[in-house]
């Protein structure tokens, strides 16, 4: 929901997804040539500076998408500097270098990926996936999958606030009996709704594919093309970086 919102509300919303899939591409391609952790740390942060400048998102909201990942990505690097062996686990500092290495390459990596993905609405992305030949069962399911988010979160919000009418959280004990009824009850609501959205696609003809009619981006060819000299510079000046 956040990733959606940031994107709705990004200054690239208008834009080609093939330019911003050509500069994310062309920081992840940047991240897998740089070798030394002084470039993969510029680079991650330059990325993000664009995500935040160029593109506008607000900087809580990106904290917000960047924290869980970062979470994830402190975690598998600890373990990293965990050996095992026959006396049990201890502290390795020798795999100190190959972890921040690993560490500061995935976040240049999701640097680049965010992006994307945060100037970008998912409606974009499915018609560029679709360019792509990506399976048309694997899209669908995309884009049920984001219909059924707003469908859940207006189910969770209209029954939080009846029951909150109800002083249904006044206390403890009461608050976990409503927020048990709650979870309950959502879950017959998401399935009926389910069922009515599969009814209203029956209605409408389905035959298999969800079909959308395709965005029209007037200034395309230039966004590409400045795409892709800026994802060519990027790559040119970590590879640049990387010989200093």
């Amino acid at each position: 929901m956040q990733i959606e919102a940031a994107a709705q509300a990004s200054r690239w919303r208008d834009a080609t997804p093939t330019a911003k899939a050509l500069f994310a591409l062309a920081g992840m391609t940047a991240a897998a040539c740089a070798r030394q952790p002084a470039t993969l740390a510029a680079l991650a942060g330059a990325l993000a500076l664009v995500t935040l400048l160029a593109a506008r998102v607000p900087v809580r909201l990106y904290l917000a998408v960047l924290l869980p990942p970062l979470g994830f990505l402190a975690v598998s690097t600890l373990t990293m500097l965990v050996a095992v062996d026959f006396n049990g686990p201890h502290w390795n500092p020798a795999a100190l270098p190959l972890a921040s290495m690993t560490a500061l390459r995935a976040l240049a990596m999701l640097a680049a990926l965010l992006a994307l993905t945060l100037t970008t609405p998912l409606p974009q992305l499915l018609g560029l996936l679709r360019r792509l030949r990506v399976p048309e069962p694997l899209l669908d399911l995309m884009a049920l999958c984001y219909r059924m988010l707003f469908v859940l979160r207006q189910a969770w919000d209209e029954g939080l606030a009846a029951q909150s009418a109800r002083l249904g959280y006044s206390g403890t004990r009461v608050a976990w009996r409503s927020l048990g009824l709650l979870t309950a009850r959502l879950a017959v609501q998401v399935w009926q709704r389910a069922a009515a959205l599969d009814q209203a696609a029956q209605a409408r003809g389905y035959a298999g594919t969800l079909s959308f009619l395709p965005a029209v981006y007037p200034q395309a060819r230039r966004q590409n093309t400045c795409a892709a000299i800026a994802g060519t510079l990027l790559i040119i000046a970590v590879l640049a970086g990387e010989r200093a």
